[in-house]
């Protein structure tokens, strides 16, 4: 048992020694602030995390009743068979072939952008180079107009904000959620939205039968909120690791080759996602304990990929490691739709900025605190 609380500012500025004491608690720890159970060790989450069957999404995956109620049904707050045709439908155009055919646009326009910020010589990793990408080519594919675009940002920070406890950083999250909502119900649909554009197609497929209606404007979030800031966080925590480890951009500029185990490390080092819960459908035993059904247990993914039981040294950001078994992304059923287009947006950038760049000197960064996601706000940089 731990009386911690992962929510105040200094857990979420600093949550690792938090994470490794949990996990020298034991496999499973009950959480008596907000009476949960929590898996911290790589196992337990990685067994919980494929077995939707004992440990449900349908009940909502956040702290607090108000969003698991509201978000019930959706595509991450579902299980199959419900689950299954709305992530069938949304991994349409995620498909790899799909993909393929945006690699040269987003090549193109990463080294368009990386070539200007480089001749410009200090910029800021967050919102000048990681928030390109997401908010220029994504966007545009989700084919939101102008209003939207412009408030993706927002709003899929507070998506994530409000899946926290009944804190103010939730409260203060739900009126921007409802705002998100009330746009995705009222203005994105058929004749407002780009006709070729990732949420046009949702209700081309409801048209099909391929899925209810009704489940389309939520759909639509779930291109918003995931596509943002998971990705941004990511990119602009490997501009800050390497700025803090210029020897590592030595190896990675030696041997480009490594490009995409380096991404892997700074998404297990830096989880932008930090943990979800589940609810258990029937007892589950683990590590000489018996949870029983009924609880809500939180798999904390970015405690588990820092577990010394599965990588060696594991607070060291080693870009030969070779993490390819990381659970940034989750696992099965609910395992991150677009991770492939946030590699592929990673690479492009990185790639870019080798053959440019043989120094980050960190000049200024500030974390961006929020409930579930781990990222920071600015992150200044001069480069060589």
């Amino acid at each position: 048992m731990s009386d911690a609380d992962l929510f105040t500012d200094a857990n979420l500025s600093d949550p690792y020694p938090l994470y490794q004491e949990l996990r020298d608690l034991g496999p499973v720890v009950e959480l008596t602030a907000y009476g949960v159970y929590a898996f911290a060790r790589y196992r337990q989450v990685r067994e919980a995390s494929g077995n939707w069957q004992v440990f449900s999404s349908a009940r909502g995956v956040m702290m607090n009743d108000r969003i698991n109620s509201a978000l019930q049904g959706v595509t991450l707050c579902s299980d199959p068979p419900e689950h299954t045709p709305m992530r069938q439908v949304l991994g349409r155009p995620l498909r790899p072939e799909k993909l393929r055919e945006l690699v040269p646009r987003i090549e193109d326009e990463a080294e368009q952008l990386v070539e200007h910020l480089v001749e410009q010589g200090t910029f800021d990793a967050v919102t000048e180079l990681a928030e390109h990408l997401p908010l220029t080519v994504v966007s545009e594919l989700v084919g939101l107009d102008d209003a939207g675009r412009a408030r993706m940002l927002e709003w899929g920070a507070a998506t994530f904000d409000a899946q926290g406890p009944m804190n103010r950083r939730t409260t203060d999250a739900f009126p921007k959620l409802d705002e998100m909502v009330a746009f995705a119900l009222h203005e994105v649909k058929p004749g407002t939205i780009k006709p070729d554009g990732w949420a046009a197609h949702l209700y081309a497929a409801a048209a099909q039968g391929d899925l209810p209606v009704e489940k389309c404007p939520f759909m639509m979030i779930d291109y918003i909120a995931p596509s943002l800031d998971t990705t941004i966080h990511a990119t602009s925590s490997a501009i800050h690791l390497f700025a803090r480890n210029p020897e590592q951009w030595d190896v990675l500029r030696a041997d480009p080759a490594l490009v995409p185990h380096a991404i892997n490390e700074v998404l297990r080092l830096e989880s932008p996602v930090q943990r979800f819960t589940r609810y258990l459908t029937e007892d589950y035993d683990t590590g000489g304990c018996t949870l029983p059904a009924g609880s809500r247990v939180m798999l904390l993914y970015g405690a588990a990929n820092r577990d010394e039981r599965r990588y060696p040294d594991p607070d060291r950001f080693d870009v030969r490691r070779k993490p390819s078994d990381h659970l940034a992304f989750g696992r099965g059923e609910h395992a991150c739709i677009g991770m492939n287009l946030a590699r592929i947006e990673m690479r492009a950038l990185l790639e870019a900025l080798l053959p440019r760049v043989s120094r980050f000197e960190l000049l200024a960064s500030e974390l961006k605190l929020n409930n579930t996601l781990r990222g920071l706000g600015t992150c200044k940089v001069r480069v060589s």
